[in-house]
């Protein structure tokens, strides 16, 4: 991409990116003060605290006056009395414009003086300095928010001296198409072994040689979904971007977490942003010409797989619904109401018994219930 700036070109897809990360953040914020708040009811000398932290911040709102990601968090702070009192926000941008232009548009936000900790905004390059300031300190419950230009500072260090800490998560934002030309680029070499890790940045290089497009951009996500997961950063969700055409892909945006929470909270937020769902199963993926092309869409049929999966993995088991769930969906692009969708088609074909029976279940919306606490009896393998 020319430029420096990916919102300025794809407005669609800078909207849902936005979009996510607004909403992760709201439920992020929700369930760590939970917690927070029975910790510090329970030692007076503490306090609830949280942290949004974005180090590539940008100017605060797009050429069209639209606002970016750091006002739209700050906003959903001011309008909620729990997170006025306790968010800590620090945005930062090497540009120096960038960080002027940002001041301005948070000051001018309505409400903004109520928040009980003012936004700190400032200006550094994103380098070893930082890292070495985050990994030297025990950090309060943290969002992560990584959305460099290119991929210059983006590195496994990076995330990971945010992420260790309990309540700290990470989301980050990558032009896939820099990085595919980086690892081939023997002069940003050093930026692509930090993102990857040396050795595996080493042997990506040597297995992408013979790779076709699509089988190339799968080995390099999972190499940097990989290196997270080696890290520490147990559960890790990547979303895809394409440009307007549909054909190519422009950005991945990844999250990080330790905990399976965050993974199921960012699963349903993904999942309605997805352009395409097939059989209800959402492709986690974001492109503003979805195809309308339903014979090859139904030539894939995800929750069929769905349904073929459960009745040989948890064959002879008498399990409950969110057992099933908890149990399979982890690196899966299910979410909790296709486990229920497939569940319920199993019951009517007799495939399975459930305990109650649909008989004895209410209906919703025509449709009967598949509730957590239904008891699934799985047949044994023929």
């Amino acid at each position: 991409m020319s430029g420096n700036s990916f919102f300025d070109e794809q407005k669609e897809q800078s909207l849902v990116k936005a979009r996510i990360v607004e909403k992760y953040f709201w439920a992020w914020a929700k369930v760590i003060l939970s917690v927070s708040k029975r910790n510090t009811h329970n030692n007076s000398n503490s306090e609830a605290k949280i942290a949004y932290i974005d180090l590539f911040a940008g100017p605060g709102r797009y050429k069209d006056g639209s606002k970016s990601t750091p006002l739209l968090v700050l906003e959903k702070a001011i309008l909620d009395p729990d997170l006025r009192n306790s968010l800590v926000a620090l945005f930062n941008d090497a540009d120096s414009d960038n960080t002027s232009s940002l001041e301005q548009a948070i000051d001018s936000l309505p409400g903004i003086e109520a928040l009980r900790y003012k936004p700190v905004v400032r200006s550094h390059e994103v380098g070893q300095e930082i890292v070495k300031e985050f990994e030297n300190r025990k950090l309060i419950p943290t969002l992560f928010f990584v959305d460099p230009w290119g991929y210059k500072g983006l590195s496994l260090q990076l995330i990971n001296s945010v992420v260790k800490s309990w309540g700290c998560d990470c989301i980050f934002f990558f032009n896939y198409n820099r990085i595919n030309m980086g690892l081939g680029n023997a002069s940003v070499e050093e930026h692509m072994n930090a993102l990857f890790g040396k050795e595996r940045a080493d042997q990506v290089r040597q297995r992408l040689r013979s790779m076709p497009p699509l089988e190339r951009e799968l080995s390099i996500v999972e190499a940097i979904c990989e290196a997270l997961k080696e890290m520490g950063g147990k559960h890790v969700l990547p979303f895809r971007f394409k440009y307007e055409d549909g054909k190519r892909t422009s950005h991945h945006l990844i999250f990080v977490s330790k905990h399976v929470k965050g993974y199921e909270i960012m699963k349903e937020i993904m999942a309605p942003e997805s352009s395409e769902h097939e059989q209800g199963v959402p492709s986690f993926e974001y492109s503003p010409a979805t195809s309308n092309q339903p014979l090859l869409f139904e030539l894939s049929r995800p929750l069929d797989d769905l349904e073929d999966m459960l009745l040989r993995e948890f064959s002879a088991q008498k399990i409950t619904m969110l057992e099933v769930y908890n149990q399979h969906h982890l690196g899966k692009r299910y979410i909790k109401k296709n486990y229920k969708a497939a569940l319920r088609k199993l019951e009517q074909q007799g495939k399975i018994q459930a305990e109650p029976p649909a008989n004895k279940r209410r209906k919703q919306h025509g449709e009967v219930t598949f509730g957590d606490n239904v008891v699934i009896k799985f047949p044994a393998k023929q």
